[in-house]
């Protein structure tokens, strides 16, 4: 499930996570790993960096809710992928990076081009994303970086879901009756 989108339905019992897009960075036996896209907290960058006591000009930017785990740690999802102090490539041209150098850049200008700030993660044991996979607690597909950094927040769940062919309104946690 690495570099994939999950997308939440309504059968995800965990309501920290509805309406939500996340993006898969690991995923191996030992568990997975991710973020969650399109859930922006109140919270400037400029704010946050300036309570680290960065100083500069930083691009005015959304601050996200990564997920719910370690609420108060910091990442940067970012392309290019750069050389930057604790940096994991995801892909060719995506990484996440947690180290306060890629902070100080973006502060002044010298970051990635296009990045999103997200404070803690989504994370799953061994086997649990699988169970809640089959438990159709989830939908699938590749990840687009489109629309991680080309969407507005409020936009990247229907443009995953559009990948996939489904409409918003086809998600339904009840049953029909005639």
């Amino acid at each position: 499930m690495t570099n994939q989108f999950l997308i939440a339905t309504p059968y995800l019992a965990d309501p920290r996570f509805e309406g939500s897009l996340t993006y898969i960075c690991e995923h191996s036996d030992e568990g997975a790993m991710g973020l969650t896209i399109n859930h922006p907290l109140d919270l400037d960058l400029g704010d946050l960096l300036s309570q680290l006591s960065m100083e500069g000009e930083p691009p005015h930017a959304p601050v996200y809710q990564g997920g719910p785990v370690q609420p108060e740690r910091g990442f940067v999802l970012h392309r290019p992928v750069g050389h930057w102090q604790s940096s994991l490539a995801l892909t060719d041209t995506l990484a996440l990076s947690t180290s306060r150098d890629i902070l100080s850049a973006i502060a002044v200008g010298e970051g990635p081009t296009d990045f999103l700030m997200l404070l803690g993660y989504a994370g799953w044991s061994p086997g649990q994303l699988e169970e809640e996979l089959a438990g159709d607690a989830w939908l699938t597909c590749p990840a687009d970086e489109t629309i991680l950094f080309e969407r507005e927040p409020a936009q990247r769940l229907n443009a995953a879901l559009e990948k996939l062919g489904v409409s918003p309104g086809h998600l339904s946690g009840g049953v029909g009756h005639a």
